[in-house]
């Protein structure tokens, strides 16, 4: 398909007519399947990009973080919105930066200098962000499956894994105080349902009563997730499952490039062949369940994350001072139309 074609149609009128977008456009691209390679003849057309923020955003009273088209699923995020997403080192935004260059349909100055200074947005935030959200969605992935396949105590860990990459905010922001945490562990159980099963052991002392209910709500909202979830007898399902699980992979493999190489890779050209067939189901069995080989595939991409994280050169943060002046750099230009 020919996408510059396509942008130029009727459909896609607002890139040229919005007045946050046009000639403000620094970066648009492909997204979703067709950015990674991963499309079929099914697969919906996205497009993503950043565009420079307007004089009155910056200086006056309008504010701009992103323009969203659902008919055509474009999103076009306002510069700094996209900064503060990939500072964080979000993954449906630093996906961005790594295109191939025949993927990139708009791409200004401005927006080049934002593709030459990727890196600075590189840091061990990584290891959460896109971590613990392959983690998170990997998890609900497994558990649905596991829960029909695998020995209760192996179901067991999924859920601790769950719980634990859902707690991983809260592990973060109270980690430095010894008195005040929480301790989750395996070990056998007196249900006689059960062989073995999560305790938690908590010690808090003047803990803020938000977090500490926003805490247990989170790990609440993963059990009963877990238990809500049946058997998928649904070839929609099954599909639906299948594409679920190669983006989760996906993100496993993204991940390890950033953490491992400094690289955003967004189209998996050497990973396309294993991608697809978790997509075209060779990893779903005719009950409905995913083959052994998924299982082991999969926890051999935690642990190789786990070992990148382990032995990333990536910075603990981004270089603050360094974004900060091309940050400035970028909105000086976006009022004054001027480079300095």
């Amino acid at each position: 398909m020919d996408f510059r074609e396509l942008i130029n149609s009727t459909e896609y009128d607002f890139l040229r007519s919005n007045e946050h977008l046009g000639e403000r456009i620094m970066l648009l691209g492909l997204g979703g399947s067709h950015a990674y390679g991963t499309n079929n003849k099914s697969s919906d057309i996205d497009f993503r990009g950043v565009t420079l923020m307007l004089p009155s955003d910056l200086l006056g009273l309008t504010e701009f973080e992103q323009y969203e088209d659902t008919v055509t699923d474009t999103v076009i995020y306002g510069f700094n919105k996209l900064v503060k997403l990939l500072l964080e080192c979000n993954p449906n935004t630093i996906e961005m930066l790594g295109l191939d260059e025949d993927q990139y349909l708009i791409k200004s100055a401005m927006g080049q200098e934002l593709l030459d200074n990727r890196n600075m947005f590189l840091s061990k935030r990584a290891i959460k962000s896109f971590g613990g959200y392959a983690g998170q969605q990997l998890r609900r992935l497994q558990n649905a499956i596991a829960r029909d396949t695998l020995p209760q105590t192996d179901r067991e860990k999924h859920i601790l894994r769950s719980v634990t990459n859902a707690l991983n905010d809260f592990n973060l922001r109270y980690a430095e105080n010894e008195r005040d945490r929480i301790k989750l562990y395996i070990d056998e159980s007196d249900n006689p349902e059960y062989d073995t099963e999560i305790f938690v052991d908590a010690d808090y002392k003047h803990f803020p009563l938000r977090d500490y209910t926003d805490m247990w709500s989170t790990m609440r909202t993963v059990l009963r997730d877990y238990e809500k979830i049946g058997k998928r007898n649904k070839k929609k399902d099954d599909n639906h499952l299948n594409k679920h699980a190669m983006h989760l992979i996906r993100l496993f493999m993204m991940a390890i490039d950033i953490l491992e190489k400094g690289e955003i890779r967004t189209r998996r050209n050497e990973d396309l062949p294993i991608l697809l067939a978790i997509r075209n189901g060779e990893y779903m069995q005719a009950d409905g369940t995913f083959s052994p080989g998924f299982y082991e595939m999969l926890e051999d991409y935690e642990h190789r994350l786990d070992e990148a994280a382990g032995r990333t050169s990536l910075p603990d943060n981004p270089d603050m001072n360094r974004v900060e002046a091309f940050v400035e750099r970028v909105n000086r230009y976006a009022i004054t139309g001027e480079l300095l």
